[in-house]
């Protein structure tokens, strides 16, 4: 990779880390103002609750995502920016200006998510009925 791509990419994902780093702020912030919630039904403060779920979720992916954008800018200044963790070609920029923070090339992160949904399925017996099945009677 270029020096000058590298720069390039660099101040993307600087922006972008502080653009997520405002939003999570400003909602860290709003949410220790508090929300005035008026006693209602029992509908209407439990779809209270579920927002506030829902918020929380929210923020803590957008944590999790800072966390991904410091470790790519830790990357940059070791120069190790771009390259593909697994085959170790050189990420495509157009996947990189897509999710500055990929650590694989689309070909291996293909396979890593191929590998990951086998991994989730439950075990197959021979005749093609599920572990689950068997116990049951099916």
């Amino acid at each position: 990779m270029t020096n000058m791509r590298r720069q390039e990419l660099g101040n993307l994902l600087e922006d972008r880390r502080r653009q997520i780093h405002h939003d999570v702020q400003s909602r860290m912030r709003d949410g220790r103002c508090g929300r005035t919630v008026e006693v209602g039904d029992v509908g209407e403060i439990s779809e209270a609750g579920s927002q506030d779920d829902i918020d929380f979720a929210l923020l803590q992916k957008k944590a999790e995502a800072l966390g991904r954008f410091d470790e790519a800018l830790g990357q940059i200044e070791a120069g190790e920016y771009g390259d593909c963790l697994v085959c170790h070609d050189e990420i495509s920029e157009q996947r990189l200006r897509a999710l500055p923070f990929a650590v694989r090339c689309t070909r291996c992160q293909d396979r890593h998510e191929q590998d990951e949904l086998r991994a989730r399925r439950p075990a197959q017996s021979q005749d093609g009925l599920s572990v689950l099945a068997r116990v049951a009677g099916y």
